[in-house]
Parts: structure tokens; C-alpha cells; sequence
């Protein structure tokens, strides 16, 4: 079964998981494969209200609320408690967990999923618009290391926090084009 044709309601309500709607790094297979050990169902989605900003002196996204505007993106459908837990790791302290409101491009249907949120809605580092195919281009490979550094880390009991992680990373790789 395709992706595209999988009900979301009936995977989430079924089996009492979650939903999680993408729009950085997590939208390459790769990444979510390394950090869950496999590739959820998911299905291309909209989060409105939402600009998706380039972070300066980082390589991912951050999102925050902005009228009139958009997000596209995936939603991860099916997404376990330890899974979930796993994300939640991964998008750190600079990120807030919240339930919001997406609508999937293959069927119009209106889907809850959380997403992480940039905490610092402040921040004089957010700039532009962060581009997935640049990123994918240019910068996931190096990304691709580090998240497997993580998982190691993480499994591994040390429990670096993933931005201490990436930091640590890049500075040994001297900086490596940090900002997009």
C-alpha cells in the first residue's frame, strides 16, 4: 500500500499512535530512518499560518506563526510513545512540541499532528526561507553523519543533547558551510 492511499484517521485511531508533521530534515528518508530505524507511512501536508525560516549559523529550519502563509511538508503517520520520545530528543530544547492543525494534499483532509515549533519567536538569527532542496543538495550528507552520531550517543546512554551533538560535529569538521 502507497503512502498516498494509506487513511490517516484509521492508522492513528487504530493503533492509538501518534501523528507528526515534518518540514525540515525530517522530511528526507535517511534522517527519519536513522533516528526510528525505519520509514513511517506518511502523506505530503499543508500547515497554514506558518513560515518555515533558514537559522542562521545552523543547517535546519525553524518554524513560527506568520498570517498568511504556508508550510508544505509531510505528516508521519502512525509515530509510537518511544518514537515519539526519540523525536523529541532529537528536536531539542531549541524547539516546543505543539498539536496543530494540517490538511494532506492527497486527500484535502483535515489531520491533528504535532510539530515543533522554534522557541525563540525572537530569535534575530531567523532570516529567509529555508529551502529542502538546497539542504538536500549541499548539506545532508554532513547532516546525515551527525544524526547517526546522535542515535550512537543516545543509545549509548550519554545523552548529549542533539544541539550539543551538532555543535560538537561541525566544530571538529571545522564548520563546514554551517549556515544555509
Amino acid at each position: 500500500m502507497s503512502s498516498s492511499t494509506v487513511n490517516p484517521v484509521t492508522v492513528s485511531s487504530v493503533n492509538n499512535n501518534n501523528n507528526v508533521f515534518v518540514y525540515g530534515s525530517l522530511l528526507a528518508d535517511d534522517v527519519v530512518r536513522v533516528l526510528l530505524h525505519r520509514v513511517p507511512n506518511n502523506s505530503p501536508a499543508t500547515l497554514h499560518g506558518f513560515h518555515r525560516f533558514s537559522v542562521k549559523g545552523r543547517v535546519y529550519p525553524a518554524i513560527l506563526p506568520v498570517e498568511n502563509k504556508k508550510i508544505t511538508g509531510r505528516v508521519l503517520l502512525g509515530i509510537t510513545a518511544p518514537e515519539l520520545d526519540i523525536l523529541d530528543k532529537f528536536e531539542d530544547y531549541e524547539y516546543e512540541k505543539k498539536l496543530v492543525n494540517v490538511s494532506l494534499l492527497d486527500t484535502s483532509e483535515n489531520l491533528q499532528a504535532y510539530t515543533y515549533v522554534w522557541v525563540n519567536s525572537e530569535d534575530p538569527d531567523l532570516y529567509g526561507e529555508w529551502d529542502f532542496e538546497v539542504w538536500k543538495e549541499s548539506k545532508m550528507k554532513e547532516f546525515l553523519n551527525m544524526t547517526m552520531g546522535f542515535v550512537e550517543e543516545q543509545e549509548q546512554s550519554e545523552s548529549k543533547r542533539r544541539v550539543a551533538t551538532y555543535e560538537s560535529y561541525y566544530n571538529q569538521n571545522d564548520g563546514n558551510n554551517l549556515a544555509s
